[in-house]
């Protein structure tokens, strides 16, 4: 728990011990070390909801590499987590890696040469090539068991490279809190849901059109599509009714010809609304068709009516179950046309249309299929060239097909409006910042056109604990599932037998069978809170978590990672996940487009952090608000390097003035006064006085207003603002008070003012290394341990001093007086410690009383003799600066 060391009466003295070359070099490991062996972030588990602030921690994918994104979006989580520990949280900051999925699979084949073939069995002396083969063909084929460990392997020592990153950039994470998406605890809790979802009806399975990526050989959810604008065309050739006339379509797909199971036009259309219920025959493969009316039909796209193949794209899908089509697949789970002629082709000249494109890709049966169109002079002119968008899997390279298949699915509010306002109404129970955020999520919600394929044919992932008994046939009985125990999960189906069966019953007649898919990423993603959070295991450690206070993460998986836990916690705790959503923006590249790998515009994070260090790499992450896209800057790292080495060299210098923590002012407004003797609070006065000078309270009264305006823009998750109050704070104080006060703080105007000063500088370093600590956390680190006990990331957040007498403005208005002065130095081009005989200030009434209070400061840090204040409008200005003569050089 934080611990509030601020300003005590008779504090205990820490020796001062300021290094004579502050350096930032070195912090981050020696820090980083200590911070491990002292716990300084560890989570108490003895505690109560109340106290605990619990973040849902984005679990990175360690097989991807690293790039700046991942410092960015860590960084701003990691500012709202120190704050919240130093108001006094008991932070609980864990740390995931999801390491299960395709992209640790792709990463596992190209890393060490190796594909998986199920059929293979289990090698356990399997050694990877010293070096994988170049050629994809030529990579060692190994069994599942192998491939999962060589997974495994691989991931563990992806994660190492992440941890050391994290802890590099000041990561305030409890590192007792770690997990895994594909270790024990993760697979058993993912099961687990998996089986209280069947058992409540919130998953199933079916046999439905399903995307599929041809070349992961899996299925993909709707939330893992994205477009991608390819060059296309238009092919124009008639179907044929009854009594000859020719109906053109116009289609991208003619491949798909002998697929179709349908024309739709739209019900208004009346070219085509005396065609509706009849039918028409399909070129090439003489296939009878029957002309359906859609809405979703356009009259205006192509020739107005369509050719609907099971299937083509999703709308296909959908008229295909609107209009209770039959269903025409053609094309096989790999991508090619498949083999054996469909029963509904039943002509000779259409079997022989057909052993053109059979077992061709989709790409040669569409050449195929145009060249026989041409051949019988059934293309109406030629092709139109355009460019549209096409479905893809986010992480694939070809086209996505729509196969049939069956695949379970978990109940999202895609075919249940009652679920879907549900749904709706637990993003209204989430704070999302920034707030036009929950427009993204209820836009995705309200667009669904199907529940959550959450089945996938992969290898490495969380298995899908279900068998299925098989008859004496050996067919799979599918509606009557055997299901684990709780005590058994973890389970792999495919490696375990059923419970009640033994293996030799694998795959025979009257035995079983098991599910051979893994769970999709998201699936088990989802269950984050849960997870980390000790659901089904540690019901008491859950109680103080959940529902978490934050969940951080970027804008593009809303749809996805958000979503879906929502999706989760409604179903399992009928509650939403979190009380905040802090969404972060993307990293832009300097021309602002979005970093990414397959752009070849990704920057490796160690290299900026080795030259700028990790203070300087935060303030750059810290200055960018929630949701904002940034662009990566180099010269905002520059410019947060300069802070910190800036903080380190003012903060020696308030300390060798012999400043020390008895200085720092308390929330005791007794010295804030000048109490006589035998008045109230005079035996609380410190022995060196009070703070007697005007400037020095306008100080403290200016710093208890950006304390309280941190405060208040963190509480709002406004971190930036935060950072920005602080900063700007922090110039003045160095620029302005630093440079009037330094003759008073050296004790040319007597003990009392020396102390006023004094003080006035140990409260404001005290405080400014508490409002930095969340963004510089090596360099205030650093420096509190030159002269204060324990760790500034322990100490309690500042909190506003009450100065009823601070002039909040008098610090700008004498700092600005003083730069006019220097400025007519410079102009004179005579040195800054040159005497000033006279000088002229004219002001508004209410700036000259603020200069009058600061007079003896201003002309102390001007070298002034005489300066003369005169009340007038308008802004403030100096002149009639008469400069003493140069000092003529010595004669020999």
């Amino acid at each position: 728990m934080a611990e509030s060391t601020q300003g005590t009466d008779t504090p205990a003295t820490t020796p001062i011990n300021v290094p004579d070359k502050p350096a930032l070099e070195g912090l981050e490991a020696a820090l980083t070390q200590r911070w491990l062996a002292e716990g300084t972030y560890r989570f108490d588990p003895n505690t109560t909801r109340e106290q605990v602030y619990s973040i849902d921690t984005p679990p990175p994918t360690a097989s991807g590499s690293l790039h700046v994104g991942h410092m960015f979006s860590f960084t701003q989580t990691d500012v709202q987590a120190r704050y919240m520990r130093m108001t006094g949280k008991n932070v609980f900051y864990p740390m995931g890696w999801d390491d299960n999925g395709l992209p640790t699979e792709r990463r596992v084949q190209n890393y060490y040469g190796v594909r998986c073939d199920p059929a293979i069995p289990y090698n356990p002396d399997y050694q990877p090539p010293a070096q994988p083969a170049k050629n994809q063909r030529d990579f060692d084929v190994v069994s599942r068991q192998n491939f999962i460990e060589l997974c495994e392997e691989l991931a563990v020592e992806d994660e190492k490279v992440f941890e050391n990153l994290f802890q590099t950039l000041g990561l305030s994470v409890d590192w007792n809190l770690t997990y895994r998406t594909i270790d024990d605890t993760s697979r058993a809790v993912s099961q687990r849901a998996f089986l209280a979802n069947l058992a409540a009806g919130d998953a199933y399975m079916a046999e439905a059109p399903t995307l599929w990526d041809v070349t992961f050989r899996t299925a993909v959810a709707q939330a893992e599509l994205e477009d991608r604008e390819v060059p296309g065309a238009y092919y124009r050739y008639p179907f044929f009714t009854a009594d000859g006339e020719k109906i053109f379509i116009e289609t991208t797909r003619p491949e798909l010809l002998a697929a179709c199971a349908a024309l739709v036009a739209n019900p208004d259309d009346e070219r085509y609304q005396p065609l509706f219920g009849k039918t028409v025959k399909s070129p090439l493969f003489d296939v009878e068709l029957e002309v359906k009316a859609h809405p979703l039909a356009k009259a205006d796209k192509g020739s107005g009516i369509a050719m609907v193949c099971t299937f083509g794209d999703l709308t296909d899908v959908t008229w295909w179950r609107e209009l209770q089509l039959p269903t025409r697949a053609i094309v096989g789970r790999d991508g090619r046309i498949l083999a054996e002629t469909p029963e509904w082709i039943t002509t000779d000249a259409g079997r022989e249309a057909y052993a053109a494109i059979a077992g061709k890709t989709v790409f040669s049966a569409k050449e195929a299929v145009v060249e026989l169109l041409t051949a019988a002079d059934l293309l109406d002119g030629e092709p139109k060239k355009i460019t549209h968008p096409v479905n893809f899997f986010e992480k694939g390279d070809k086209p996505l097909e729509v196969v049939t298949s069956r695949q379970w699915y978990i109940r999202n509010g895609g075919r249940d409006e009652d679920r879907r306002e549900r749904l709706i109404g637990r993003g209204q129970d989430i704070d999302f910042h920034p707030s036009f955020m929950r427009s993204r999520y209820e836009n995705w919600i309200a667009g669904l056109n199907g529940d959550w394929l959450v089945s996938r044919q992969r290898f490495f992932g969380v298995p899908i604990p279900v068998w299925y008994p098989l008859d004496a046939q050996g067919n799979p009985d599918y509606d009557n599932p055997v299901l684990p125990s709780d005590d058994l999960l973890p389970v792999d189906p495919a490696a375990d037998a059923a419970p009640g069966y033994d293996e030799s019953q694998r795959d025979q007649p009257n035995g079983f069978t098991g599910d051979a898919d893994v769970l999709d990423t998201w699936a088990t993603s989802s269950l984050t809170p849960q997870i980390v959070g000790g659901w089904s295991r540690d019901e008491d450690l859950f109680a103080k978590v959940f529902p978490f206070d934050l969940r951080p993460q970027g804008h593009d998986i809303i749809r996805t990672w958000l979503f879906s836990s929502v999706v989760r916690a409604d179903a399992l705790q009928d509650a939403a996940p979190w009380k905040h959503a802090a969404i972060s923006g993307w990293i832009l590249d300097p021309d602002r487009k979005k970093m990414s790998k397959s752009k070849g515009n990704v920057v490796v994070p160690t290299d900026v952090l080795n030259e700028y260090g990790s203070d300087a790499v935060r303030y750059w992450a810290a200055s960018a608000r929630l949701g904002a896209d940034t662009a990566y800057e180099i010269a905002q790292m520059k410019i947060g390097r300069r802070l910190a080495i800036k903080l380190l060299n003012a903060s020696k210098f308030v300390l060798n003035l012999g400043a020390t923590e008895n200085s720092v002012v308390s929330t005791d407004l007794s010295v804030l006064t000048n109490p006589g003797v035998g008045q109230p609070h005079a035996e609380k006065t410190p022995a060196w006085g009070p703070l007697t000078n005007p400037l020095d309270r306008a100080l403290l009264a200016q710093l208890s207003d950006v304390v309280a305006q941190a405060t208040k823009a963190f509480d709002n998750y406004d971190y930036a603002r935060a950072l920005q109050i602080s900063e700007s704070f922090f110039w003045q104080f160095t620029d302005d008070y630093v440079e009037l006060i330094k003759d008073r703080a050296y004790g040319a105007a007597g003990e009392a003012e020396q102390a006023s000063v004094l003080a006035a500088l140990a409260t404001t370093l005290d405080s400014l290394l508490r409002l930095f600590a969340p963004f510089l956390p090596f360099a205030t680190e650093e420096v509190w341990g030159w002269w204060r006990a324990g760790s500034v990331h322990r100490a309690a957040w500042p909190a506003p001093l009450e100065i009823a007498d601070g002039d909040t403005g008098m610090l700008g208005t004498v700092g600005l007086a003083l730069s006019g002065i220097r400025k007519a130095k410079s102009e004179a081009k005579v040195k800054q410690r040159t005497e000033v005989l006279s000088a002229t200030i004219t002001a508004p009434e209410a700036l000259v009383a603020q200069l009058q209070a600061g007079l003896g400061d201003l002309k102390a840090a001007a070298n002034a003799q005489e300066i003369s204040l005169i009340t007038g409008e308008g802004e403030l200005t100096v002149s009639d600066v008469e400069l003493a003569p140069a000092e003529e050089p010595a004669q020999a």
